[in-house]
């Protein structure tokens, strides 16, 4: 298990705990900024806040959610974007034991009603533009769900009734976020995490070493990704939490104003995704773009071809890195001399032992394709992980098949024991780094009336690293046209986020359907052939943008 200064991850206690052990060493430095952008609705000169300012805040919230009643066991659902006020409430209600369900903003109706019903919070705080839409959900409404403004938090909170309190101590085990994240069955799962989740991985990250050299409390990360995503939320904030360091986060990923960015907030660290490389690299050279006091980026999925050049044009190294929201910790190509013409992640080390699994759950050797396994020890395999998947006990075992967590991802090992990535066994799209699972789109578009059935299918983008096809069956009196494509598009909006919508759609007359009666996707196309080219395809890519679909 990692350990740092001789503490374990359950030595920390919550995170609430954590946030008053820095307080008291650094009140005086920044916990947050949000980088100025012109034209923006909210902080749009930007924002600085301290610990102690931060404090301020949380005890207020504190106080109000207490009175409410709010104890061990409740669960509080936020939508949000990208703002400081989510740490308020986050580090209020972790005191009190209460978890909190990130709300992506970028949902739809249908999507949050979802995610409250299996969630089952006792109380939903929003951004002020979206209560009426929230409060309109047929789950809120049957089960009277109250529903209160972010934008204008008052203290309006309900209480809590005596029976909903949940006994013993508030402490490392007690359950701190239900994370959503994609799934091969349509529908996302809620990840269970509790405090000793989120100070694995902030202790995994310290005690890497390396090239990862993150316990200056002047550090300054930068990421760009959602505060509801793990790579945000599970790994930078606790890290921050227990050094007094800064996490900078702007409301999305912007390339025009990245390196200023980074200037103006003396960025020392910054997280990507693989398409961030990509685009910085097509940005026309600046002055400014090697001024920066960058120590290191920590990276999921850089192109190898790219890696080189990118460290070479702005002079700090990119460490590769793979995780996911279940495994509380991260593999890494950290040390030299690192292989970064390679899809290389790193080795196993104590705490994150790694597998490569065949199909009977057998161990595969050097060299040999198969499905990337890992467990913490071989005494507490899960020690650390996700609790589960809510109200799922079933895919969790699953998941865990033979002691060993099942990734779901393709990779093996050389003869040194470094691990290289290949590709995704589960149905999954990975799109600008959202996880979008191709069967909750397909149960979306199947409910169209002139559709009988539909495949949908990762296929590559340039800048995105991969994005959305559907192959679509129509019933038999149709023929597939542009304009039942903008049908079907638009259609979907009103059910999907924009970034799950398709990019492209294909009318096809069949489709593969093998023994089992399912739909054998990888017979769709011939191997190598590109689908994006063939004839009489639709690209819906124009279309497929933030500020027209929401």
């Amino acid at each position: 298990m990692f350990t740092l200064a001789g503490k374990s991850p359950l030595d920390y206690g919550t995170l609430y705990d954590s946030f008053q052990n820095t307080l008291k060493k650094y009140p005086d430095r920044p916990a947050y900024k949000i980088p100025a952008k012109k034209g923006r609705a909210y902080y749009a000169n930007g924002f600085e806040i301290s610990w102690q300012q931060v404090n301020v805040q949380v005890q207020k919230y504190l106080t109000l959610y207490k009175k409410s009643g709010f104890r061990k066991g409740n669960r509080v659902a936020i939508l949000f974007n990208q703002r400081p006020e989510f740490f308020y409430h986050f580090l209020a209600l972790n005191s009190l034991g209460v978890s909190v369900v990130p709300i992506n903003p970028d949902y739809k109706t249908p999507e949050i009603a979802y995610l409250l019903e299996h969630s089952e919070p006792k109380l939903v705080v929003s951004l002020s533009d979206r209560l009426d839409e929230i409060r309109n959900i047929d789950f809120v409404r049957r089960s009277n769900l109250p529903c209160i403004s972010l934008d204008f938090f008052d203290g309006s909170i309900p209480e809590m009734p005596v029976s909903e309190f949940e006994r013993g101590q508030v402490d490392a085990k007690t359950e701190a976020v239900i994370l959503y994240t994609s799934g091969t069955t349509g529908r996302p799962k809620g990840c269970i995490l509790t405090n000793e989740y989120f100070h694995t991985f902030a202790t995994c990250y310290l005690s890497s070493g390396g090239l990862l050299n993150l316990n200056d409390p002047n550090e300054a990360l930068y990421n760009p990704l959602p505060l509801h995503h793990a790579n945000c939320l599970s790994i930078c904030v606790p890290t921050l939490l227990l050094t007094g360091g800064c996490l900078v986060f702007p409301e999305r990923f912007h390339a025009s104003t990245w390196w200023q960015d980074i200037l103006d907030c003396e960025v020392t660290v910054v997280h990507m995704q693989g398409i961030v490389p990509n685009i910085l690299l097509k940005l026309p050279v600046n002055k400014i773009e090697r001024s920066h006091k960058v120590k290191f980026g920590l990276c999921a999925g850089i192109e190898p071809n790219q890696h080189e050049i990118f460290e070479k044009r702005f002079s700090f190294p990119v460490v590769e890195m793979w995780s996911m929201t279940e495994a509380g910790r991260f593999i890494t190509d950290n040390f030299e001399p690192r292989k970064i013409r390679t899809r290389a992640f790193g080795r196993s080390v104590p705490g994150i032992e790694a597998k490569v699994c065949g199909p009977q759950n057998q161990f595969l050797g050097p060299n040999t394709p198969g499905e990337l396994v890992i467990r913490n020890n071989a005494t507490e395999p899960r020690k650390g992980f996700f609790s589960g998947y809510l109200k799922d006990s079933n895919a969790t075992e699953e998941a865990w098949a033979a002691g060993w967590f099942h990734t779901g991802d393709t990779v093996y090992f050389d003869d040194d024991g470094m691990f290289y990535f290949m590709d995704r066994m589960k149905n999954i799209i990975r799109r600008a780094g959202e996880n979008i699972a191709a069967a909750e789109i397909e149960t979306c578009i199947t409910k169209h009336d002139k559709v009988k059935q539909v495949a949908v299918i990762a296929v590559e983008d340039e800048i995105r690293e991969e994005d959305v096809m559907a192959c679509i069956v129509l019933q038999g009196r149709y023929q597939g046209s542009e304009e039942i494509a903008l049908e079907i598009f638009e259609w979907s909006k009103e059910y999907l986020a924009y970034f799950k919508l398709p990019a492209w759609i294909l009318f096809v007359d069949n489709l593969p359907i093998g023994t089992s009666q399912k739909v054998q996707k990888v017979n769709l196309f011939p191997k190598g052939l590109d689908p994006r080219k063939e004839p009489n395809v639709i690209d819906m890519r124009s279309l497929k943008k933030k500020g027209v679909n929401t």
